[in-house]
């Protein structure tokens, strides 16, 4: 499975974006503040403009598993429904613990992914019911498929 992020507006604050799932727009996202950083920078590059919780995921090519709990949101009845399971992107250079979750503003995303409905400056709204939209018809039967899941960010 190929999951696209196009990201659309470019704020001083956040980063609204559109994601696809094998091509098809499925819904849209918030980031942090997009820095200009790239997979392909040093460790060293991203690290003098990263600003902890609020910079936007570098631009590349990640994996995506399905397999990781999150200890921070396993509790939330959003996730419970997953075993507090939640897609998490691998090795993003200078930035631990990539989830795609709920959440409403990029005071939310802490670094993260937010999914929902941009129907409001800088936010995605209606994030719950999105996030299990992407969960049970894309992500989860890939994941029981045995299906790679990759996201390219740019």
């Amino acid at each position: 499975m190929e999951l696209l992020l196009d990201r659309k507006y470019k704020k001083a604050t956040y980063t609204i974006g559109k994601l696809y799932v094998n091509g098809k727009p499925v819904c849209d996202t918030c980031e942090g503040r997009y820095r200009g950083l790239s997979q392909d920078m040093s460790l060293s590059e991203i690290k003098k403009k990263k600003v902890y919780g609020t910079t936007a995921i570098p631009t590349g090519r990640y994996k995506v598993v399905m397999n990781q709990i999150s200890y921070k949101f396993a509790d939330r009845s959003w996730a419970k429904p997953y075993g507090g399971k939640l897609p998490r992107l691998l090795n993003v250079p200078g930035f631990d613990g990539v989830l795609i979750h709920v959440g409403n503003s990029e005071q939310d995303s802490l670094g993260c992914l937010l999914v929902g409905d941009n129907k409001a400056k800088g936010k995605v709204l209606n994030s719950v019911n999105t996030f299990r939209m992407l969960m049970d018809s894309y992500l989860v039967p890939a994941a029981k498929k045995g299906e790679e899941i990759w996201i390219t960010i740019k």
